[in-house]
């Protein structure tokens, strides 16, 4: 039997879940690279089997319990029990409070919150039998307030007190839980916004940046190590605990 360790990211397809699950997958661990439709997933597997890596492709809805179980199970067939879990699934849905629908608060809670709660307790069985595990939470600068994100900012910090009770409840059992709250990240997301906004993305970047104390915009391989670090042997001291990942004092 392998004593390869096995990491489900969620959110994986691209962005900063897929460079989590590649530097996983480097770090020497068999990674279920998980997101909405198994297609989507393709290039994130490729790219860590490419390079002697070990990875599967997983649809699932993380909103929807029944649908995160039938993806654990397929998981622990292939792979293995998961014993590291990066909770990254999100959406965004912004607009300003007045013009927010129910539906744009609905779904944005749906995946982030229920989603990782839905993986986490899916999870967390695995790793109280195995006396072992890293759970690791994507939150945002925007938890701290975010104008035109009411729905995300609520959901991402939400995650932070999410992360800080899984920590409690699960530290007796070897389980750890963390939370990475990335500034601005370049990525498809970010993009998104630039467009919405009307500005050329490297416009936006630039304008960003400006206001950054490292004097550059984030990559998703910023937020990759740090993932990285919280899922190691080593960091089994680290629990309940929030690092903002972008490239200033932001809490």
């Amino acid at each position: 039997m392998s004593t390869q360790k096995v990491a489900i990211v969620t959110g994986s397809a691209r962005g900063i879940g897929a460079a989590v699950a590649r530097r996983l997958a480097s770090d020497g661990l068999a990674v279920a690279v998980l997101d909405l439709n198994a297609d989507s997933c393709a290039d994130t597997v490729k790219s860590i089997t490419d390079a002697g890596g070990k990875a599967i492709a997983v649809g699932a809805d993380v909103s929807d319990a029944d649908s995160v179980a039938a993806a654990i199970d397929k998981v622990v067939a292939e792979l293995g029990a998961p014993t590291v879990l990066i909770n990254n699934a999100g959406i965004i849905r912004d607009n300003m409070l007045f013009k927010m629908t129910v539906d744009d608060w609905d779904s944005v809670m749906a995946v982030h919150l229920r989603g990782a709660f839905n993986m986490s307790k899916a999870c967390q069985k695995h790793m109280v039998d195995a006396g072992w595990g890293r759970i690791v939470n994507l939150s945002s600068t925007s938890a701290l307030g975010n104008r035109g994100q009411a729905n995300y900012s609520a959901a991402k910090a939400g995650m932070q007190g999410f992360t800080k009770t899984l920590a409690i409840e699960l530290g007796k059992f070897g389980i750890t839980a963390n939370a990475i709250a990335p500034g601005f990240i370049a990525t498809d997301m970010t993009a998104a916004t630039a467009a919405r906004v009307g500005m050329d993305f490297e416009e936006f970047k630039k304008a960003n940046a400006a206001a950054i104390p490292v004097a550059r915009v984030g990559e998703p391989e910023d937020i990759a190590h740090t993932a990285s670090f919280f899922a190691s042997e080593g960091a089994g001291f680290v629990s309940g605990q929030v690092i903002y990942v972008a490239g200033g004092p932001r809490d």
